[in-house]
């Protein structure tokens, strides 16, 4: 993998392609879970660990399965990382996989995973697949926790579980503040999204049309000198073709 294509994998699973602020992905768990950061945390870790190991696992098999077969067996691999997921949190952190509930099972059928799987680890090398996995979950994770906290912090005063005021607006840990916060969250993040692409298409578009310099020889240079500066004119526009 070179260096721009990793750098293309995180921009998308992080940014471009982001699960929750972008493709408005696994709507359901990040409504219902994200009453506290730590519930983010834990579901988004989950996640991320579940698309990870299935799209390693896709990716090596993506020419061992039939095709007319792909998604139930897409859906059998993700359903055994699934399993180990629940027995793990049920035995080393009961609290966490009790807050879950049933989202924790539902992640089978998650949108995000078996989108990923079907659209990138099933066309893509084993290592391209499990930075797709680790990008796109961390994407998932950090919306998850972000919206999560601050629903947590206006909703019950609290941050992680330790409190910071008395004052508290019930409005925030209801299903209503749920949808409040996820919308203004997706506008927030797509409004700065765009302005940063417009700012970036801009800068492009105006090295692409940089005048191209004046290299017209006077009439007393001699052949050789002249041959020398049209050389450097063409190594300067090279150069700004290259900075795009």
């Amino acid at each position: 993998m070179t260096g721009k294509r990793f750098k293309t994998i995180a921009f998308d699973g992080l940014l471009k392609n982001n699960p929750t602020l972008r493709l408005v992905l696994g709507t359901c768990p990040t409504l219902a879970l994200s009453t506290a950061a730590f519930n983010g945390i834990g579901m988004g870790l989950a996640v991320t660990f579940i698309l990870i190991c299935s799209n390693v696992l896709i990716s090596l098999l993506r020419k061992t399965i039939p095709n007319a077969v792909r998604i139930p067996a897409f859906v059998i691999i993700i359903a055994t990382f699934v399993t180990i997921v629940r027995m793990v949190l049920d035995k080393f952190i009961p609290s966490l996989y009790d807050s879950m509930g049933v989202y924790l099972p539902l992640i089978v059928v998650n949108c995000i995973i078996l989108g990923r799987a079907e659209s990138f680890a099933s066309k893509n090398t084993v290592l391209d697949s499990a930075c797709d996995g680790l990008f796109t979950g961390l994407g998932f994770t950090c919306a998850l926790t972000l919206i999560g906290a601050v629903r947590e912090i206006l909703g019950a005063g609290a941050i992680f579980g330790y409190t910071l005021w008395d004052f508290k607006i019930e409005f925030f840990t209801s299903s209503a503040g749920a949808f409040f916060v996820y919308g203004l969250a997706i506008a927030i993040f797509n409004f700065i999204y765009s302005k940063a692409e417009n700012a970036r298409r801009k800068k492009t578009f105006d090295l692409r049309i940089m005048p191209r310099p004046d290299v017209s020889a006077p009439d007393n240079l001699d052949p050789e000198e002249s041959e020398k500066a049209q050389a450097q004119a063409d190594g300067a526009a090279e150069t700004a073709k290259e900075v795009k």
